[in-house]
């Protein structure tokens, strides 16, 4: 998988920001107008289904539900074509007792000229994510 694709680029320096907890330099890859739909279509994460348009929203969806659990990406393939890059992998949430959320999908990255993130799209199916506990607490 090279780097030098801006969709690419873009898309791993996003995963980066989103790992490290960077809010505003994951917001500072997105053009003004960008989207973000995450998971694609109506979710108990976005009851329309419409994502979410414009900063604004974009940073509400940061601050409501990624920035509540530290996240971990493993991309196993990435696709580039156009403008666009395709990332099929999983992204595994940890909640603060150790339980992890994970979820496989497709993370579609479209940019504009400038190399700023236009749209993220993130196929994956809800009712497909799968849970695993924390570590068994240690008794006294």
């Amino acid at each position: 998988m090279t780097t030098e694709h801006p969709a690419r680029l873009a898309s791993q320096r996003s995963m980066a920001a989103v790992e490290a907890g960077d809010r505003n330099g994951w917001l500072a890859l997105f053009a003004d107008d960008a989207i973000v739909e995450d998971p694609i279509g109506a979710s108990p994460l976005d009851p329309t289904g419409e994502g979410r348009h414009g900063k604004a929203a974009i940073a509400a969806f940061y601050d409501s539900v990624v920035a509540a659990n530290p996240v971990h990406f493993e991309i196993t393939a990435s696709y580039a074509g156009g403008n666009e890059v395709a990332n099929v992998g999983t992204i595994t949430t940890t909640f603060p007792d150790g339980a992890e959320a994970i979820v496989d999908g497709v993370y579609t990255y479209r940019v504009n000229a400038a190399g700023l993130i236009t749209a993220l799209r993130a196929y994956w199916e809800f009712d497909a994510m799968r849970f695993e506990p924390g570590p068994a607490p240690m008794n006294p």
